[in-house]
C-alpha cells in the first residue's frame, strides 16, 4: 500500500522532503491518511508505526506553535545572557540604538531599548524602582502581561510601567511576585504590586528621543532603574547596565529540533500551570516532562526537527494572510483589536498569536487600544501593490500623503522576511523616522524609496539587499483619529519603473 511506503511527505525517511502541497502530493496524503487497511479490525505493523510517527509529527507541529512565544523569549533571554550575563541585576540597554547586528525579532531602531530577564524562582519577589518619566512592559515568559494583584487607584493593570501604568511617569516601586507566592504582601511600603504566571518576567524599557544625535535623556532615565529582592535593596548586587548597540547577539529562537530542547529547558524550570496541562500532555507524549530526562532516539529527533522546520513556515503562512487594515491596500494587522493575550469573547486567536510571535515580541495593553492619541499601530505590507512579494533588487516607492497621524512620531523599517530581523542592508539603521527630519513634498506628503541604488540627492531612501526579500513596517505612535477613521492612509508600495 503507497501509505505504509511513504506516509507523509515530511515524515518518513526514504519520502521526498518537500513540503505538502494542496495538489495532488497532499490529497494523495492526507487521502492515505483518511482510508487506512484493516485487517482483522487492527492496522498492519508497518502502518501502524506510520501512524505513530505522524501523530509525533503533528503533535509536535502544534507544539511549536503553541510555544512561540516561549520559544521566542527564550532565544532573547539566552542570546543576551550568553553575551551581556545573567542576573536581575543586569539590564543591557541599546544606548546608541539598535541596528542589524542585534539578531531579534521586528525592533524598532528608533527608541532606544532596555532588554532585562529576571527569574522570581531563583530571587522570590522582586522590587523594581521605576524612574521618573520611563515607558515599559513586564511581560511573562508566555509573553502575557503581569497582572496586578486586585486593583490600584479602582483599576486592574497589566504588563504597563511608568507613563502607561499606574505610577503614571512619576516613578515608583514594583513588586513582582512570582506564580507560587504565598507569603504576606507588604502593604506599608507603597508598592504596585504585580504577578507573574511564570517564574521568568521580561523587563522591557521604551526610550523616545527628539534628535536621533542627543540619545543621552532616554539612556539616563533607563540608569536609574534599580532591581532587587524584596528586602534586601542594601545586599543588592549592583545594577549593570551594558551598552548593547553594535553588539552582534543572536537572540532568535530556534526553526530546528532544538527548539525542543530549548522547550525542554523551560518546561523543566518552569511553575506548572494548570491552563498549560494540555500542550504540557503533548509535550509528555514527545519525551519532555517536568522531572525527567529528555532523551530522544534519533528517529525521534528527525521528526521532531522536521515538525519544527514545518511548524516554522506555517508561522509565515499565518502572517501573510492576517487580516487587512485597509478594504483597498496590502497592509496587514498583525494584532488583534482586543487583548494582549489575542483573546476574545469565547477564544484565543491562535493563528494570530502564532503569527505575531513568529516575527515579533512582547504584548503590551497599550499595542491594542483602538483609542486615538495612545498607543501605537504597525501597519505592515509582505507584498507591494501588485501583491508580490518585496525583491532587493527592485526600485521601490512608498507615499506618505500629508498629515501622518502620529502625535508622538512615526517610522518606516524594512525587516528580513525570513528572520524578521532588522534587514542588515548597510546604512546605520534599516529605517527612516520624523525626528531624521526627511524631505518632504510641498504638500507636506513624504516619499520614502526602497532599493540597492540611491534615487538620488535629497530623496528619503532605506537601501535593500540585492540577493534578499524584505517587508515594510509603518509605526504609528500614539495614532490620531485620520488613522482610524481612515480619513488618512498610507500608499500601497509600488515598483518604481
Amino acid at each position: 500500500m503507497r501509505f505504509a511506503l511513504c506516509m507523509a511527505v515530511v515524515v518518513l525517511a526514504g519520502c521526498a522532503a518537500s513540503p505538502p502541497s494542496a495538489g495532488p502530493a497532499g490529497a494523495e496524503h492526507r487521502a492515505a491518511l483518511a482510508n487506512p487497511s484493516y485487517a482483522l479490525g487492527n492496522l498492519k505493523p508497518a502502518d501502524a508505526q506510520a501512524y505513530r510517527d505522524e501523530l509525533m509529527f503533528q503533535r509536535a507541529t502544534q507544539l511549536y506553535l503553541w510555544a512561540l512565544p516561549t520559544l521566542n523569549m527564550y532565544g532573547m533571554k539566552e542570546g543576551s545572557e550568553a553575551q551581556f550575563g545573567k542576573g536581575y541585576h543586569v539590564l543591557p540597554i541599546h544606548k546608541d540604538r539598535l541596528n542589524a547586528k542585534t539578531l531579534i525579532t521586528t525592533p524598532n531602531s528608533d527608541v532606544i531599548y532596555a532588554l532585562g530577564f529576571v527569574d522570581l524562582k531563583d530571587t522570590g519577589p522582586l522590587v523594581i524602582e521605576v524612574p521618573p518619566g520611563l515607558q515599559g512592559i513586564l511581560d511573562d515568559f508566555r509573553q502575557r502581561p503581569l497582572k496586578s494583584v486586585g486593583t490600584i487607584d479602582g483599576k486592574e493593570w497589566a504588563g504597563d510601567v511608568g507613563l502607561g501604568g499606574p505610577d503614571k511617569g512619576k516613578g515608583g516601586k514594583y513588586l513582582v511576585l512570582p506564580p507560587d507566592f504565598k507569603g504576606e504582601i507588604p502593604k506599608d511600603d507603597g508598592y504596585y504590586v504585580y504577578q507573574s504566571r511564570t517564574y521568568g518576567v521580561f523587563v522591557f524599557w521604551r526610550g523616545f528621543f527628539q534628535d536621533p544625535k542627543k540619545l543621552e535623556e532616554p539612556v539616563r532615565v533607563m540608569e536609574g532603574t534599580r532591581i532587587y529582592p524584596l528586602g534586601q535593596k542594601d545586599a543588592a548586587k549592583t545594577m549593570q547596565f551594558p551598552n548593547a548597540s553594535g553588539v552582534p547577539v543572536n537572540m532568535l529562537y530556534p526553526h530546528d529540533f532544538s527548539a525542543f530542547e530549548m522547550l525542554d529547558r523551560y518546561i523543566q524550570h518552569e511553575h506548572v500551570d494548570d491552563a498549560d496541562f494540555e500542550y504540557r500532555g503533548m509535550a509528555q507524549a514527545l519525551g519532555i516532562e517536568k522531572g525527567k530526562p529528555f532523551q530522544p532516539d534519533e528517529r525521534t529527533k528527525r521528526i521532531l526537527d522536521q515538525a519544527a522546520k514545518t511548524a516554522w513556515a506555517m508561522g509565515h503562512v499565518m502572517n501573510a494572510t492576517s487580516p487587512r487594515y485597509y478594504a483597498d491596500r496590502q497592509y496587514v494587522q498583525g494584532l488583534p483589536p482586543t487583548s494582549a493575550e489575542f483573546k476574545y469573547d469565547s477564544y484565543t486567536a491562535l493563528d494570530r498569536r502564532g503569527a505575531f510571535f513568529t516575527l515579533a515580541y512582547s504584548a503590551s495593553p497599550l499595542m491594542f487600544l483602538d483609542l486615538p492619541d495612545i498607543g501605537s499601530k504597525y501597519p505592515t505590507a509582505f507584498v507591494d501593490a501588485d501583491g508580490e512579494p518585496f525583491d532587493g533588487s527592485k526600485a521601490y516607492k512608498l507615499h506618505l500623503p500629508a498629515g501622518i497621524p502620529a502625535k508622538l512620531f512615526w517610522s518606516v523599517t524594512l525587516y528580513d522576511p525570513l528572520l524578521g530581523v532588522g534587514l542588515d542592508n548597510g546604512q546605520p539603521f534599516p529605517s527612516l523616522n520624523q525626528m531624521d527630519k526627511p524631505a518632504t513634498n510641498a504638500d507636506g506628503s513624504v516619499d520614502i524609496y526602497f532599493g540597492p541604488a540611491s534615487p538620488g540627492p535629497g530623496k528619503n531612501w532605506i537601501a535593500t539587499v540585492a540577493d534578499k526579500g524584505f517587508f515594510v513596517n509603518i509605526r504609528l505612535y500614539a495614532p490620531t483619529k485620520p488613522f482610524f477613521d481612515q480619513t488618512w492612509k498610507p500608499d500601497d508600495v509600488v515598483k518604481v519603473k
